[in-house]
């Protein structure tokens, strides 16, 4: 099999003093090539240990192109307390359905928190009208996944989802909606445009599919290594001090039995001295064809086992080689562990100096990663848990990661009565009129209940809103939240709103799903004076009582009580 090699070469005179890296292949059956330039030791180039039972190289496929050295133009600074750039973590909420009753209103609730919206619509001049020539908008659909452009999504972290298929009365309706709107007085319905299916489901599966990347998933995303049944590789090859004189060696292998498990595992390992006045081993990985996109996480935790060093994780957003590297100095105890490092802790270092005036760092452009074991720390401290000699630190994994406590980052406006159709032994007589004309409507809560699957199953932290029967009466009424899908009644599409934007925030409603509606009965109309309005709610209280695991299904899985 093919391994690789490292060679040092001597940069044009324009450029740097440093050296620079060339990768080549070379057959790892009896060959050896050598290539030196300023008086390198013998040992400067090598190929990795040929793999064994236990050990296999991670390998170049191919050889890269010469990787040609850039000076860092910007000042290399190191003053005491000054803090660096730190990273911009405001994202974008995209609002869908953002003309509908609950969607322009969830809009309305995000301006007036001073929270940045962008709105997914069909109709622009409508939205424009509706929403102002201001608002952000993208337009697509989504029962067409091919409208649903990557470049959409730029930004996004969440997204509230009032997507709904059309119903409306038989009869007909005035031009804004207001028979379907009123909520109360009763009106034959029928399914206007695209069918429940394409709406509902399908629609949702294309949703989801776009946005996952932009929002994250709960579990992480896998950078390198092996997690349960997945494995993600990176070309990873030694960078040691040899580039300066030193004569430390590392190599990076996967121990076939040495995680934790028994099963594989990445081994960076090696030798390091002071000798030449070297100090320092390291990995580095090959720049990676696209920059990796990480800005819906807020860190990379690695999972390795520790011999109680303190190491480094560097992290670059730029593809040239001899550039910025934003780090992490992060400590181990012996055994496996989880390390978590923050974005907002990595320091823009180059040469082991801190960059103060360095642009902050951007999740969405990593392009490289490196490991190092080292004497130096930055700015002239030293490691005090470096001692010379062999070292090993095996690394199973390395994934992106969201930080505790996690919210949801798509919330979902549902409808209560979507697990009722099929629900044995329900008296339908007694149910809204979406349960009794399910069949009638084209099975619209049939689909309402696929689409939550879908979304309960696809790994992005969530909350699903179903409320009772929609009206345009005022926000403000005290309210019933209930689970299992069992109640009836009525609530404000302001306040189903106020409720979207408030569970973004909350960890109290991350993966619930609930039904809600107002303590006040059909028959009784709603008001506010508007001289003297209802305080603000904290919806997290209601949040809070809110368990896990309950969505109305478990009654469909249920079987009868013979009678």
């Amino acid at each position: 099999m093919d391994s690789f090699y490292f060679t040092v070469t001597k940069p044009s005179s324009s450029y740097s003093s440093s050296t620079i890296l060339n990768f080549q292949g070379v057959s790892s059956v009896g060959g050896r090539s050598c290539q030196k330039s300023l008086g390198s030791p013998s040992h400067l180039s090598w190929p990795l240990s040929r793999p064994n039972k236990k050990y296999q190289n991670f390998v170049y496929r191919r050889t890269s192109q010469n990787l040609r050295l850039k000076t860092f133009k910007g000042p290399i600074l190191a003053e005491a307390g000054k803090q660096v750039n730190s990273m911009d973590s405001s994202g974008i909420t995209l609002v869908t359905g953002a003309t509908g009753g609950v969607g322009r209103r969830v809009v309305d609730v995000l301006r007036n928190k001073k929270l940045p919206v962008r709105i997914l619509v069909r109709n622009e001049e409508k939205a424009r009208k509706m929403l102002g020539e201001d608002v952000d908008l993208v337009v697509g659909d989504v029962t067409k996944a091919n409208t649903l452009l990557p470049e959409y999504f730029k930004g996004v972290r969440s997204v509230i989802n009032a997507v709904s298929v059309i119903v409306g009365p038989k009869e007909g309706d005035t031009p804004d909606r207001a028979k379907y709107s009123q909520g109360i007085k009763f009106f034959e319905p029928e399914i206007k445009g695209d069918s429940p299916e394409m709406v509902e489901y399908i629609g949702m599966k294309n949703l989801i599919n776009a946005i996952k990347e932009n929002v994250g998933l709960r579990t992480g995303k896998l950078v390198f290594g092996y997690e349960g049944n997945s494995f993600k590789e990176l070309p990873w090859g030694a960078l040691d001090d040899v580039v300066m004189g030193g004569v430390s060696q590392s190599t990076f292998q996967i121990d076939l039995t040495g995680a934790e498990n028994g099963g594989p595992t990445g081994l960076f390992k090696g030798v390091v001295t002071t000798a030449n006045n070297g100090g320092f081993a390291s990995i580095r990985t090959k720049n990676f064809s696209e920059p990796e996109d990480l800005s819906a996480y807020d860190g990379l935790e690695l999972r390795l086992k520790g011999d109680g060093r303190r190491y480094k994780l560097i992290v670059r957003t730029s593809r040239d080689w001899d550039t910025v590297g934003y780090t992490s100095i992060f400590d181990t105890v012996e055994g496996w562990q989880s390390v978590r490092l923050p974005f907002s802790s990595l320091r823009p270092i180059f040469r082991a100096r801190t960059v103060l005036d360095a642009p902050a760092f951007d999740p969405s452009q990593i392009t490289s990663l490196q490991l190092m074991f080292s004497k130096f720390e930055s700015d002239g401290k030293l490691n005090p848990t470096f001692k010379e000699g062999p070292f090993e630190l095996p690394i199973s994994c390395i994934r992106a990661y969201l930080k505790d406590p996690i919210t949801p980052r798509f919330v979902h406006v549902s409808s209560a009565g979507v697990t009722r159709p099929e629900r044995p032994g329900i008296d339908l007589s007694k149910q809204p009129p979406a349960v009794r004309l399910n069949k009638e409507l084209d099975f619209i809560l049939t689909f309402k209940l696929k689409g939550e699957d879908e979304i309960r199953e696809s790994g992005i932290p969530y909350s699903i809103v179903r409320p009772c029967a929609l009206t345009e009466e005022p926000a403000g009424a005290d309210l019933i939240f209930d689970q299992g899908d069992n109640i009836t009644g009525k609530i404000s599409r302001e306040e189903v709103a106020r409720i979207c934007v408030a569970a973004l925030k909350s960890p109290y409603a991350c993966d619930k799903t609930f039904e809600v509606k107002s303590v006040i009965p059909f028959s009784e109309p709603y008001t506010v004076d508007p001289e003297n309005p209802p305080p603000e709610k904290d919806y997290n209280e209601y949040f809070k009582t809110l368990k896990d695991g309950i969505t109305g299904k478990e009654s469909l899985e249920k079987t009868p009580t013979p009678v």
